[in-house]
């Protein structure tokens, strides 16, 4: 829009008054100043762009500018500065209120939206406002670091503006919930979670990110978002690294946790004879937790060890001979990987079970 189609009322009483100044010399007063701002205000309301109103402006003073006295420039140039001032004043004001308008609708959305606890045919029809179709799946990223997470912060922004620059087209959320940052988008768009992913930790350290499956609908959502952060509680209290962790992979602790005195009954039973080691059970339990994470290799599990690898043989034949399964037998492995996981999921040796 240019400065002549920005209509009459945004420079409403402009030209008098820098004929007054011109006059007398005066600034301008409180009341002058206000009622600029509140121009502002109303021109940012409107939709007009900061730069067409401020043009409008600068046009007028041009062609008042004949009508004003050689010696008064001066004059008119510190009124102009100062109603310019005042009508950006009251449009940036009128701007960061509409931000936090709608990131305060954006927050009430999506604490609806993963609470689970809306209409679900008004939530379809909010959501659309936010590019979110529930006619498709989603799945749902969540970023957790030693710090709260919240809406506006560097993080975020940061976050949410490397999406936005490289996904334009794309129906994509973030939002912040709870202290950490939250992603939606659709469940085929794995780029876009990866993206997530990685400018989080750009954005800060100690970042892990978890990504829930996609699901179908509102309450797949709320499904995806569960099984993020299902997957950062699993993280925390079994030691895993990241920097995301995908619940897909994870679907054997929910499993081997359902029937907890199942999974007692497995730790006691392979794992439950090292206790009789000299040093107790914990050492070995380590021992084969490494050698698993390794993928059985000695070499390698020795290194995260800080072992030589003829130590490591000597603990895992330690292992055979007080458990009767030999961690080198594809057989034997899998209980005994199983039973180590269950370890960690029941924090034994450390605590009793």
């Amino acid at each position: 829009m240019t400065a002549r189609e920005i209509p009459e009322e945004y420079v409403e009483g402009y030209a008098q008054t820098l004929r007054e100044v011109a006059e007398t010399g005066r600034r301008l007063d409180r009341d002058e100043l206000d009622a600029r701002r509140a121009l502002g205000e109303r021109a940012a309301e409107s939709g007009l762009g900061l730069r067409a109103v401020v043009r409008a402006y600068l046009t007028e003073t041009r062609e008042q500018w004949p009508r004003t006295s050689a010696g008064s420039a001066d004059r008119v140039l510190a009124a102009v500065g100062q109603a310019v001032d005042a009508v950006a004043e009251g449009y940036e004001r009128a701007q960061r209120m509409a931000i936090r308008q709608e990131e305060a609708v954006r927050r009430e959305f999506v604490d609806d939206l993963l609470h689970g606890r809306s209409d679900l045919g008004r939530l379809a029809a909010r959501a659309e406002r936010f590019g979110l179709r529930f006619s498709r799946a989603h799945s749902v990223a969540v970023a957790e670091g030693p710090d709260a997470i919240e809406d506006g912060d560097t993080i975020s922004r940061t976050v949410e503006n490397s999406l936005t620059a490289r996904f334009t087209d794309r129906r994509i959320l973030v939002a912040s919930k709870d202290g950490r940052l939250v992603c939606i988008a659709p469940g085929e768009q794995l780029d876009v979670l990866h993206h997530f992913a990685k400018q989080a930790h750009a954005a800060a350290a100690d970042i892990l990110v978890a990504v829930g499956r996609p699901h179908p609908g509102a309450g797949g959502v709320v499904h995806s978002y569960e099984e993020a952060l299902g997957a950062l509680a699993l993280a925390e209290r079994m030691g895993l690294e990241g920097p995301v962790l995908y619940a897909a992979d994870l679907l054997v602790f929910p499993v081997l946790g359902r029937d907890r005195q199942a999974l007692v009954d497995l730790v006691r039973s392979a794992l439950g004879p090292l206790e009789e080691a000299r040093g107790g059970a914990e050492p070995l339990v380590e021992t084969l937790r490494a050698y698993f994470d390794a993928g059985c290799v000695a070499a390698e599990a020795a290194r995260r060890l800080n072992l030589s690898v003829r130590a490591l043989t000597y603990r895992l034949e330690r292992i055979h001979r007080l458990t009767g399964a030999d961690p080198s037998d594809p057989l034997r492995r899998y209980t005994l990987q199983t039973a180590v996981i269950g370890a960690r999921m029941l924090d034994w040796p450390a605590r009793e079970i």
